[in-house]
C-alpha cells in the first residue's frame, strides 16, 4: 500500500465534510471548516492516534474494517469507497460478507430523522452508527471500541446500560440477539471476521455458549416499549422500533413518544441536555 496516498486521500476528504452533516456538534468557537480528527475517529470507532498514523503515512496495514468505517465515517460514495480500499491493499467486500455500508438513500433517511434518537447495526449486531440524539438519551458511544460496539455482547457482558430490563425481559432479550446471530451466520459463513466474533463472544461469554449450543429458535418481541433511566430526567417510557433495510442487511432502531405525553417532554428534554453535555466533552477533549 502507498500508506502516503491513503493518509493523504483520508485527510482529504475529512476536510470536505462539514460537522452537521454528520450530526458532530459545533461549538461557538470552532475555526474548522471540515472534521477533525478526533471526530472522524470517533465516527470511525477507532483511537484518534491511529487515525493520526494512518494519514502521516506511519500506519499502513489498516484492515478491512477500519476501512469500511472510514469510509462510512466519510460518507464516500461508492466509487470512493471502493477506491479507499484499493488505497489500503484490500478488494471490496463481496455478497459473502456481512455489510456495514449505509447507502445514500438510507443516509437520507437516517437525515429526516436528525432530531430523533436512531441507532444503526449491521447483521451481526455491531455498532454501525449511533446520532446524536441517541449518544445524549443512551449515552456517548463514541469512546466504544472492539467488542464494546456489539450488541449480544454488551447484553451478555452486563456492559452499562440505561434501558431497564427485569431478568426475565433481559434474558429473552439475550436469547433473540443470539438467535438472530446465528441466521446471520447462516447467510454469510464466508464471512472471516463474523466468524472471529462468534469464537471470540463463546470464549469469553459461557452464557452466550450455552445459548448458541442450544440453537434457540428466533423469538418475537413481546413488547416493543423500553424504559430509559435517563441521569437527569429519569425514567422515560419509549416505543422501539427497529427496522431491516433488507438488501443492506442493515437494522435501524428508533425511539419516539406519543406527542403530549410526560415522555415525550422528558425525552425532548434528555436530548437538550444530553446533546449539550457531549458538546462539552468533545470540547473538553479537544482543549486536551
Amino acid at each position: 500500500m502507498e500508506a502516503w496516498e491513503f493518509g493523504r486521500t483520508v485527510r482529504r476528504w475529512r476536510d470536505r465534510i462539514a460537522p452537521e452533516n454528520v450530526g458532530v456538534p459545533v461549538g461557538r468557537r470552532r475555526r474548522a471548516s471540515g472534521l477533525r480528527r478526533e471526530e472522524v475517529a470517533a465516527l470511525a470507532g477507532i483511537s484518534t492516534d491511529y487515525l493520526t498514523r494512518l494519514e502521516q503515512g506511519r500506519a499502513t496495514a489498516p484492515s478491512a474494517q477500519v476501512v469500511e468505517a472510514l469510509a462510512r465515517a466519510l460518507r464516500l460514495a461508492d466509487t470512493e469507497r471502493d477506491l479507499l480500499y484499493r488505497l489500503a491493499g484490500h478488494a471490496a467486500p463481496g455478497l459473502d460478507v456481512v455489510p456495514s455500508r449505509v447507502t445514500p438513500s438510507v443516509r437520507r433517511l437516517l437525515d429526516r430523522l436528525a432530531h430523533t434518537p436512531v441507532v444503526v447495526y449491521d447483521a451481526s449486531w455491531t455498532l454501525v452508527l449511533a446520532n446524536a440524539p441517541y449518544d445524549a438519551l443512551m449515552g456517548d458511544t463514541s469512546t466504544w471500541g472492539g467488542l464494546e460496539r456489539n450488541a449480544v455482547w454488551r447484553n451478555l457482558a452486563g456492559l452499562p446500560t440505561r434501558v431497564v430490563h427485569t431478568p426475565v425481559e433481559q434474558a429473552d432479550h439475550e436469547a433473540r440477539l443470539v438467535a438472530d446471530l446465528r441466521l446471520t451466520a447462516s447467510r454469510y459463513p464466508g464471512d472471516h471476521a463474523l466468524r472471529r466474533l462468534i469464537a471470540e463472544l463463546a470464549a469469553k461469554s459461557p452464557r452466550f455458549a450455552e445459548l448458541w449450543d442450544t440453537q434457540p429458535s428466533p423469538l418475537s418481541d413481546p413488547s416493543r416499549r423500553k424504559v430509559v433511566d435517563h441521569p437527569a430526567v429519569g425514567r422515560i417510557t419509549l416505543d422501539c422500533d427497529t427496522l431491516v433495510v433488507a438488501l443492506d442487511d442493515l437494522r435501524i432502531t428508533v425511539y419516539t413518544a406519543e406527542p403530549g405525553t410526560e415522555d415525550a417532554e422528558r425525552l425532548a428534554l434528555a436530548v437538550v441536555l444530553g446533546t449539550q453535555t457531549l458538546v462539552d466533552q468533545h470540547q473538553r477533549r479537544h482543549r486536551e
